[in-house]
């Protein structure tokens, strides 16, 4: 058995690794007396200062007064001796082991900077293009020895900081009523993050001997001493969006290619912007809105598209039952007359004239066909509903009951037409039972014979609005690079101005909950595309936009076949 012969009272010092302590006051080859012994020879009275005396002289080396209160103590220093608490041996000892410490962790760093799992990582990591910390890590996933090696060195710093927390512990314990507190470093965990900045600053900040510290979000690096002489030349970032899809083989700094929607300008990538239409088809007149207006409302001829007018029910500047529906059309015919032209309709105006005293009320429907084709392939103006402009009727000073029926669209509601059919019925207007209301009826639901329905005649109609430059051939050629694009990039650019066209265009559509798709009637009647190769062209252009940024596809409703 160990046993250890102390001077002072037990719990004054470490007892590890001993069976029994014997504690005394005085100890010497000749005589030990024990501490319980002595204080029963003692009489009570000096006990307790006999006690306290040697407590003091022991613990506090008769420096000061040995304190005990709320589970410490601790000696209160005489004048003479101001630092009584303070162990600096043992603080020296701590602070020793705590460098060595640091020493040793700075040591395994080192060992994973100059092992064979870093260097060949490095080694494997591609220069042709800038590594940002997430393509870092993902190479560093993939390789499994260099993960294994990382795994070590975390393991063996664990522990190391571990030795390093307890030995801090110890050291603020000892040091706690000290004047002058211990030098504590303790030392700084290095994450994942930290050395995959170290990884990109050997790769970018390593030139002429010196190693820099990279900064990803600078793309700058900062060189010992304020030299900028550690800075390598950096690849261009290659990615989604405006980041380059390759770099310049020549050089690396540069962008080589671009992704979809953007052009290569002065090795960087810039957002593709469509050039401007007008080459392949107009859109807007020379006109202001208030000169537009003004000629409106003056119906005033050189705004006037002259169109062909068809009926089979009606002529014009001739009466005409006005009992049953009539159609008639205004047409323009461009595909053979017109093909270099597209039009726009500003406003429709009619000269309707009935016999005197009838009782009919004319009810006008108005159907617009953009390009061509069937009736089918039309659509219905929605007149005086939800903000739409409403006909405007005023008489004309001649003897028979004469209107003029005037629908203006102006800037707002203008758009494409090839033809316009017009659908005339009439209604019987009527006085009601209280004589202040009054009440349609259909013709032919009015069957009193004394009645005098009258007759009506139209004696002109107007179409109002202008008309653009139409290149088809120009359409064609680019919807042709679609699928044999001229150079490289080529594609691209045919298919960003197909896509303004197309948004222009439907754009123009009617109001409604959903745009009408016009493009696909232009591409079907002015360019004669059947339907494959429409529906062709409208896939390859929905791709292309999806691939563009901060864009928003819109759904459309079919209107040609």
């Amino acid at each position: 058995q160990v046993t250890e012969t102390r001077t002072g009272p037990l719990g004054c010092s470490n007892y590890d690794n001993l069976d029994s302590v014997s504690s005394v006051l005085v100890q010497s080859p000749e005589n030990k007396i024990q501490l319980q012994g002595l204080q029963v020879i003692l009489p009570e009275y000096l006990q307790e200062h006999f006690v306290q005396a040697a407590l003091s002289y022991i613990a506090c080396n008769s420096e000061g007064e040995f304190i005990c209160k709320d589970n410490d103590c601790w000696c209160q220093c005489g004048p003479k001796f101001p630092e009584c608490n303070c162990p600096y041996m043992d603080i020296q000892a701590m602070e020793e082991n705590l460098l060595r410490i640091s020493e040793t962790w700075n040591a395994y760093n080192s060992e994973f900077e100059e092992s064979d799992e870093f260097k060949l990582f490095m080694k494997r990591l591609p220069m042709n293009y800038f590594l940002n910390t997430s393509t870092v890590m993902h190479l560093w996933t993939m390789d499994s020895n260099f993960q294994r090696r990382y795994e070590q060195l975390e393991n063996s710093m664990k522990q190391l900081f571990l030795k390093a927390h307890k030995t801090v512990h110890k050291l603020f314990g000892l040091s706690k009523r000290c004047h002058k507190q211990p030098l504590i470093r303790m030392p700084r965990q290095r994450s994942s993050n930290y050395w995959l900045n170290r990884i990109q600053s050997f790769l970018y900040c390593n030139e002429n001997g010196l190693l820099g510290s990279f900064s990803e979000e600078t793309h700058t690096c900062t060189c010992p001493n304020d030299q900028v002489a550690c800075q390598g030349f950096l690849p261009c970032t290659v990615g989604d969006g405006s980041a380059c899809l390759s770099c310049a083989p020549d050089n690396r700094t540069r962008c080589g290619s671009c992704n979809a929607g953007y052009m290569l300008s002065q090795g960087l990538c810039k957002p593709e912007v469509a050039e401007s239409t007008e080459h392949y088809i107009g859109f807007e007149t020379d006109l202001q809105d208030l000169e537009m207006k003004y000629l409106l409302q003056k119906t005033d001829r050189r705004i006037e598209v002259h169109a062909i007018f068809i009926s089979n029910d009606m002529r014009l500047n001739s009466w005409f039952d006005p009992s049953w529906r009539k159609r008639m059309l205004l047409t323009l015919k461009s595909n053979k007359y017109k093909s270099s032209l597209v039009h726009m309709i500003l406003g429709l105006s009619l000269q309707i004239c009935l016999t005197k005293n009838s009782t009919l009320e004319p009810v006008l429907a108005v159907y617009v066909n953009p390009f061509g084709g069937s009736h089918s392939e039309s659509w219905f103006m929605p007149v005086n509903e939800n903000n739409f402009p409403d006909w405007e009727r005023t008489k004309l000073d001649l003897p028979l009951q004469c209107y003029n029926w005037t629908l203006t669209l102006g800037n707002k509601w203008k758009t494409f037409f090839e033809t316009v059919h017009i659908y005339l019925r009439s209604r019987i207007k009527s006085n009601g039972p209280n004589g202040n209301e009054s009440i349609y009826y259909e013709p032919l639901e009015f069957i009193d014979p004394s009645r005098n329905l009258g007759y009506m005649k139209i004696n002109n109609i107007q179409v109002f609005g202008y008309s653009m430059h139409f290149d088809p051939e120009a359409i064609r050629d680019l919807i042709l690079q679609l699928d044999y694009p001229y150079t490289q990039g080529s594609q691209d650019s045919a298919l960003l101005q197909l896509l303004e066209i197309r948004d222009r265009v439907n754009k123009l559509s009617p109001p409604g909950q959903r745009r009408l798709d016009l493009f696909s009637c232009l591409l079907r009647h002015r360019l004669k595309l059947s339907t494959s190769e429409v529906v062709r062209i409208q896939s390859a252009l929905q791709a292309f936009n999806a691939k563009l940024p901060n864009t928003v596809d819109y759904d459309t409703t079919k209107l040609c076949s």
